[in-house]
């Protein structure tokens, strides 16, 4: 169908606007990763605080030992997003939580998400959604989120006394090269590994570490640290990489733009031309016609005698 030099224009016009809209969304994306990515490294310094106290606390009690027979049941925290335009983020951590239980020996868990549309996705793969909470907005609310979470965790662990709970993490955060890797990792019961890396490191100090409430108690304040932190984290690493894979898909997006937008300035500067070239051929016609019409014929006095 021919079109028009108007519809062109407006059709310009238009796919200009969207890439104005896809710029602004691309330059969004880069300035919100920012806080989230100062908020990771500040939890991640106090989450240091938090296993030097329980280095102070295993120097005094020794070593600590877990009874995995007595796990009652195992929760499993899924970090969603709900603000859209990023892709399949929800759908790729959903299939990775799917092959992740598959692969499991007991593959029941409790379910907790954070976001509808990581619900809908985890439904999707035929889970059962216990509780969904809503993702942190700005970065003000990574805190709110972590609390909320830990407060649930601390009452399923309630209900479930005297026997324990297995808790693991499931959320995409950034690997070797700023590219984004999902990652499911397990927080309680605490990691047999990382007990012992604490339990034979030095204690560099001339003053034994002390401490005067009962020890069963520091013991649970410094592992709900722990899992605050742990969580705090994980929720700051998925908005990075939700911002990051908002951002890759508006570069792609603003690449496409600016192809159909390179198209219609050409097909404008063609029908242009083209239409300049027939008014000038109408001109040169009509002025040609003109001539023919105007050429005079012989005068009266220019008429031979008899």
């Amino acid at each position: 169908m021919a079109q028009t030099l108007d519809t062109l224009v407006r059709r310009t016009a238009s796919i200009q606007g969207i890439r104005s809209v896809v710029h602004t969304m691309k330059t969004l994306s880069v300035i919100n990763a920012a806080p989230y990515e100062h908020a990771a490294l500040a939890i991640e310094a106090y989450h240091q605080t938090v296993l030097e106290g329980l280095h102070a606390f295993l120097v005094g009690a020794g070593p600590l030992g877990v009874d995995t027979s007595r796990i009652a049941r195992r929760v499993l925290v899924v970090f969603g997003s709900d603000h859209g335009l990023c892709g399949n983020y929800n759908e790729a951590i959903a299939a990775h939580v799917r092959h992740h239980v598959d692969g499991e020996a007991d593959g029941a868990a409790t379910m907790l998400c954070i976001g509808a549309q990581m619900a809908d996705a985890l439904q999707d793969q035929g889970f059962e959604v216990e509780k969904t909470f809503l993702p942190a907005a700005s970065v003000d609310g990574l805190e709110r989120l972590a609390n909320l979470l830990t407060e649930r965790l601390d009452e399923i662990r309630r209900s479930s006394h005297p026997r324990e709970i297995a808790v693991s993490l499931a959320y995409s955060a950034r690997g070797e090269g700023d590219v984004p890797v999902l990652k499911i990792v397990a927080l309680l019961p605490l990691d047999q590994a990382l007990l012992r890396d604490l339990r034979s490191k030095p204690w560099n100090s001339r003053s034994l570490p002390s401490y005067s409430m009962p020890a069963g108690d520091l013991f649970r304040a410094l592992v709900r640290s722990h899992l605050f932190a742990s969580l705090f984290r994980a929720a700051a690493d998925a908005m990075v990489t939700e911002n990051a894979a908002r951002l890759a898909l508006m570069q792609q997006a603003e690449q496409s733009v600016d192809d159909r937008l390179e198209e219609l300035k050409s097909d404008t500067r063609t029908l242009r031309q083209s239409e300049i070239t027939t008014e000038l051929l109408d001109v040169i016609i009509g002025f040609e016609a003109l001539k023919k019409k105007k050429i005079p014929g012989p005068s009266p006095e220019q008429k031979p005698k008899a």
